[in-house]
């Protein structure tokens, strides 16, 4: 009985060593796995959301809209309203990391298990100000595992259903938990991402900020 017994535990510990070893070099493996089925999830409801058509009080709004900056600001408010905690909202890519995934409405412990969580109170791209994204770096994908390697001039290009809006890196900051002031309006468009820092610790943020230099509205979506 001993020697059956002494083997599991043998195996188990092997498991778990490797778990850890896996973790360090990589990401977490059993959440990853959950990450990526749920990824797939969002891509199908987010390919259905992008084929979506405005309603038609929407349509009628949008018509009597004359600059499209105005139209992009309506649709950003519209979805940000429509949209639940853990919903998918668009795409986030960053060449330089390797990075396209898809982004949630919300930062709460569920829906940052999805993919990247926009920041409740924050704008989405198109309605002017500062947006806000969250997301882990160690575990669910660890999508923004790579943040610090980001450097100034790097693109990140964010997919909305009504616009493609393209952010050039400015800064890098490692802040405080409670350095809430990186969400503040500042005077033009920006966008900062944000994940614990340092890796495998939540005691300081890693912080970085990206200033908007275009913004491409869907003419099938605003028009």
């Amino acid at each position: 009985m001993l020697r059956p017994l002494s083997s599991l535990l043998l195996l188990a510990g092997m498991l778990l060593l490797a778990d850890a070893v896996c973790t360090l070099v990589w990401q977490e493996p059993v959440s990853a796995i959950y990450g990526r089925v749920q990824q797939g999830r969002l891509d199908q409801r987010l390919a259905e959301l992008e084929k979506a058509k405005p309603g038609g009080t929407e349509r009628r709004l949008l018509s009597r809209m004359h600059s499209s900056r105005q139209r992009l600001a309506f649709s950003a408010r519209a979805l940000d309203r429509r949209a639940k905690p853990g919903d998918p909202l668009g795409r986030i890519l960053m060449n330089r990391i390797g990075l396209s995934t898809v982004m949630v409405a919300g930062t709460d412990g569920s829906s940052l298990r999805r993919g990247p969580g926009h920041y409740p109170g924050t704008p989405l791209p198109g309605a002017g100000g500062t947006v806000g994204i969250a997301g882990h770096r160690t575990t669910y994908g660890a999508p923004f595992r790579g943040l610090d390697r980001l450097r100034r001039g790097d693109p990140i290009e964010l997919q909305m259903p009504y616009g493609r809006f393209t952010y050039r890196v400015e800064r890098t900051r490692i802040v405080p938990p409670t350095a809430t002031w990186v969400t503040q309006r500042v005077g033009y468009d920006r966008l900062i991402l944000s994940a614990c820092h340092p890796l495998y610790s939540a005691a300081k943020r890693i912080v970085v900020f990206a200033r908007l230099v275009q913004e491409r509205p869907r003419r099938d979506r605003i028009a």
